[in-house]
C-alpha cells in the first residue's frame, strides 16, 4: 500500500512541530526555575563566641571534677580541678613560680634574638658571593637535617646546667630557619632592580643596605612567628634535661614525685607565656609588616 506524499509531508511536519512545542517548553521551563542561592554564613559576634568558648571550658572542668569526686576519672592519674587550684596557689604564694617563669622567659627571648638576628645576617650575606654561598648553604642545610633535640644532651654538657646551654639550644633551633628563609629572600631579589641602582652610581654596598635588606625584610619578618615556638620549645628541652630553674624543670620534677597537679598547673603556666610571647610577637610582625609596605 502506498502513502501519499501529501501524507507524508504531514507527518513530518507535525514531528517538527511537536520537536519545536517540546524545545520551547523546556527552555521556558528552565527559565522559570528559579536561581540557586549560594549558601551564605553569617558571622557569630565576638560576644557570642567567647561565651560559647567559655561555656565549653566550664563544661569540662565541671565534668572532670564531678568524675573525679564519683570515681570515673582517677585522681592519682588526672588529679582534678580543685586540687590544681590549690596547687596553683600554692606554687605562686610559697613555691619559686616567679623565678621559674623568667628563667624560661629569658631563654626563649635570648635565643630568639640571637637567632634570629644571626641567622638572618648569615642569610643576607650570602647575597655577596654566589661562590661563598654555594661553599656554606650544604653545611647549613646538613645541620638542618640533624635531630638537634637529641643533640640537647651534649649541647647542655658543654655549656652547663645554667641558662647558657637553654639559650645555645633554643639558638640552634632558631638560627638554621631564619637562614634559610633570608637567603630565599636574597634569591628572590629582583636582579633589575639592582641593575638599575648600580646605572644610578650606587656602590655595592649602598646596594646591599637600600635595596637588599629592604627587599629581605617581609621574608624575615614572616619567620618571628615560628621561630618564637622553636625558641620556647629549645628553652623548654634544655630544662627537662638539666636545669636549675624553669618551667621545664618543675615539670619533670612533679612527674618524678607524681604530683600530678604540679603537672597540670607548670603546663598550664607555660601554655599561658606561650600565648602571650605568641600574640607579641604577632603583633611586632605586624607593625614592621605596616613599616615595610609604608
Amino acid at each position: 500500500m502506498t502513502i501519499p506524499q501529501t501524507s507524508t509531508a504531514k507527518i513530518v511536519a507535525d514531528a517538527a512541530v511537536a520537536r519545536l512545542a517540546a524545545q520551547t517548553h523546556a527552555t521556558g521551563a528552565t527559565q522559570a526555575k528559579p536561581a540557586r542561592r549560594l549558601p551564605v554564613q553569617r558571622d557569630w559576634p565576638t560576644w557570642a563566641i567567647l561565651t560559647v568558648q567559655i561555656g565549653i571550658l566550664v563544661g569540662i572542668i565541671a565534668f572532670w571534677e564531678i568524675g573525679a569526686q564519683t570515681g570515673f576519672i582517677d585522681k592519682f592519674f588526672w588529679s582534678h580541678p580543685s586540687a590544681i587550684y590549690n596547687t596553683l596557689t600554692i606554687f605562686f604564694t610559697t613555691g619559686e613560680a616567679f623565678t621559674d617563669i623568667a628563667f624560661t622567659f629569658r631563654s626563649t627571648i635570648l635565643g630568639f634574638l640571637i637567632g634570629t638576628f644571626a641567622g638572618s645576617a648569615l642569610g643576607l650575606s650570602f647575597w655577596w658571593s654566589r661562590n661563598y654561598a654555594a661553599i656554606v648553604q650544604p653545611y647549613i642545610i646538613c645541620f638542618e637535617s640533624l635531630p638537634k633535640l637529641a643533640l640537647a644532651p651534649l649541647i647542655v654538657l658543654v655549656f652547663g646546667i645554667g641558662i647558657a646551654s637553654k639559650v645555645a639550644i633554643a639558638t640552634a633551633l632558631t638560627l638554621v630557619v631564619s637562614t634559610l628563609t633570608t637567603f630565599a629572600g636574597v634569591k628572590a631579589v629582583d636582579p633589575d632592580g639592582e641593575k638599575l641602582f648600580y646605572s644610578l652610581g650606587a656602590s655595592r654596598l649602598q646596594v646591599f643596605r637600600k635595596f637588599v635588606i629592604p627587599s629581605c625584610l617581609p621574608w624575615i619578618i614572616s619567620v618571628l612567628r615560628v621561630n618564637i615556638g622553636l625558641a620556647l620549645t629549645g628553652a623548654i628541652v634544655g630544662e627537662f634535661i638539666a636545669s636549675q630553674h624553669g618551667l621545664g624543670r618543675a615539670i619533670i620534677y612533679a612527674g618524678q614525685t607524681y604530683d600530678i597537679a604540679l603537672v597540670w598547673v607548670a603546663v598550664g603556666v607555660l601554655s599561658a607565656l606561650a600565648i602571650v610571647m605568641y600574640v607579641t610577637v604577632s603583633w611586632i610582625e605586624r607593625v614592621l609588616h605596616k613599616g615595610v609596605k609604608g
